[in-house]
């Protein structure tokens, strides 16, 4: 009888904990990933709304000061768009290290229990060395996908960050007239 814990039981057995390293990763990876989601459909669009109308209300937007108070504005909006790129950059790193040192690991293994039987298995060899690889390709997987999402992800932030700009001077325009 299957249980929930079996298909961890069997990560483990197959790739080694430095694959349950990798799931906790890849875990945190797609956690940050989907609360910028969240943050982007129901935070980050409210804020930039309350933002224009907050540079629409004032009196005066052609002065330095004033173009100097909207790009501070903006910035610190943009700011907390960007907040966990660092964090989500450090997590796609981090995962195909962690794949190699699984393999690396799992490379010491299978060369230790071929010393201790002093038997050329080839046979045991090629599972060993098919086990050790596993943590690689998994971790460059994970890698992949993270990759494109903080890629995805930062291109989508440049975009808003001429569209806002674009947006507070087309409602200062529509103001006026």
């Amino acid at each position: 009888m299957p249980t929930l814990l079996e298909p961890l039981a069997r990560l483990v057995e197959a790739g080694g904990i430095v694959l349950v390293m990798i799931a906790m990763v890849a875990m945190a990876l797609f956690s940050l990933a989907l609360e910028r989601g969240l943050y982007w459909r129901f935070t980050h669009r409210r804020a930039r709304r309350e933002l224009i109308e907050r540079w629409t209300s004032r009196s005066e937007h052609i002065s330095w000061s004033a173009l100097t108070l909207r790009e501070v504005w903006t910035r610190e909006l943009m700011a907390r768009l960007r907040r966990p790129l660092p964090w989500l950059k450090l997590l796609v790193a981090l995962c195909p290290l962690l794949g190699l040192l699984g393999t690396v690991t799992g490379m010491i293994q299978v060369f230790d229990s071929l010393a201790l039987t002093e038997v050329g298995q080839a046979r045991a060899m090629a599972d060993g060395v098919a086990r050790a690889t596993l943590p690689t390709l998994t971790g460059m997987a994970i890698a992949v996908v993270g990759l494109l999402f903080t890629t995805r992800l930062e291109q989508v932030i440049r975009r808003e960050d001429q569209r806002l700009h674009d947006r507070m001077a087309r409602a200062v325009e529509a103001n006026h007239a």
